[in-house]
């Protein structure tokens, strides 16, 4: 059958729409929507916040690709916080001048430590924004009424619970050093476990507080060594527990070492060196190797240049929470999209299903501890 130029023009227009339908790419057309990423991005502990801003880069690639947010472009700015509270304080202060004259900025994904997440919180809720903090664990967090603040990963009173249980009933310790660093984290955190083993009927021989970055202990050793405990825990960051770790074992102590999420990077495991092996640390998630398949790691890869480390998940998920909200809601507003974060009963993530209670906790918090055998973590529990 002959066609006319008019029916052949008509066709191609049905193809057209065919093939859209059928899941082609589609770009956003509405413009661009802000997310920054706050996190420390240079100094001591840049690879974490790096880890962080890389997955949320990933995240927003993969949403972009199926035409956006509602139609617009996911830009993610990332902004460095320098793991220090004051600083955080200006990048709050930055984001909210960047919504006082007019961005679209849907979000903020940070900051890494509770310390800075604090701090920064006291601008941000007053903020049109919703913010989720891919990390920060301090149980007060969501104890202040923020309408607008949600975490991806357990809080430290579940971290304590869990980290004290394994070593009093998994490994069998009575008696536990406790060591911390003088962030309101490693503070936190070691009460919170003093008070777990004491009500496990383990006794706490000794507590001890460091300093952040701090790399020596000649002081600080010979107490645990001669405390004689049977197990030590550290709450820090991976800038302290491997250094920590390695001077205990030249030291002649043995004893299971199990230090917090902080540590959970492959630099402890690198800068303890041998003495790494058999050390333990507890995790908000399981590795990324885990979770996610060879295209997410090859994807991650193209937007990074660099391999996923144990925080690139956190990161991505919580974009994918931000997102997911939006979509809940139909819109960009941000106490919407805050409720709607709140009524939804599963987001699928690669740190699991998550939902969330009122004040922005998961309701079902996981803690996974993980041990170095032959230089790689290994997951021991669940």
């Amino acid at each position: 059958m002959k066609r006319t130029r008019a029916q052949a023009g008509w066709l191609l227009a049905v193809c057209v729409m065919l093939l859209a339908a059928c899941g082609g790419p589609q770009k956003p057309t509405k413009g661009e929507v802000f997310i920054y990423v706050a996190a420390p991005l240079s100094g001591f502990q840049a690879n974490g916040g790096q880890t962080v801003l890389g997955g949320a880069r990933l995240a927003a690639e993969r949403i972009n690709r199926s035409g956006g947010l509602l139609g617009y472009q996911v830009t993610v700015i990332g902004v460095d916080d320098e793991s220090d509270s004051d600083v955080a304080v200006e990048v709050a202060q930055q984001v909210e001048a960047a919504l006082q004259r007019g961005d679209r900025i849907l979000g903020v994904i940070g900051h890494l430590n509770s310390g800075q997440t604090l701090a920064a919180m006291e601008i941000y809720k007053d903020l049109s924004l919703v913010v989720i903090t891919p990390t920060a664990s301090e149980v007060s967090l969501t104890q202040k009424g923020y309408r607008n603040f949600f975490r991806v990963n357990a809080n430290d009173r579940t971290q304590a619970q869990v980290d004290a249980r394994f070593l009093v009933d998994t490994l069998g310790a009575k008696r536990i050093a406790v060591l911390h660093n003088d962030d309101p984290y490693g503070q936190g955190l070691a009460q919170l476990i003093t008070g777990e083993l004491q009500s496990l009927g383990a006794e706490v021989v000794l507590t001890l507080q460091v300093a952040v970055e701090q790399s020596t202990f000649p002081e600080e050793v010979p107490k645990v060594v001669a405390a004689q405990p049977d197990a030590v825990f550290y709450a820090g960051y991976e800038v302290e527990a491997p250094y920590l770790r390695l001077e205990l074992v030249e030291a002649g102590l043995s004893v299971p070492f199990l230090a917090s999420d902080g540590a959970f990077l492959a630099a402890t495991i690198d800068e303890a060196g041998s003495a790494a092996e058999g050390m333990y640390v507890s995790a908000f998630g399981p590795k990324p190797e885990a979770v996610v398949d060879d295209l997410w790691i090859k994807e991650y890869q193209a937007v990074e240049y660099r391999n996923p480390d144990t925080y690139s998940i956190n990161g991505y998920s919580a974009l994918e929470v931000l997102a997911e909200g939006v979509k809940k809601a139909g819109k960009l507003d941000a106490l919407q999209v805050a409720d709607a974060i709140r009524n939804l009963t599963a987001i699928q993530t690669p740190m699991g299903n998550l939902s969330y209670d009122a004040s922005g906790d998961l309701r079902e918090q996981k803690i996974y501890i993980f041990q170095v055998r032959e230089g790689n973590w290994v997951q021991v529990y669940p």
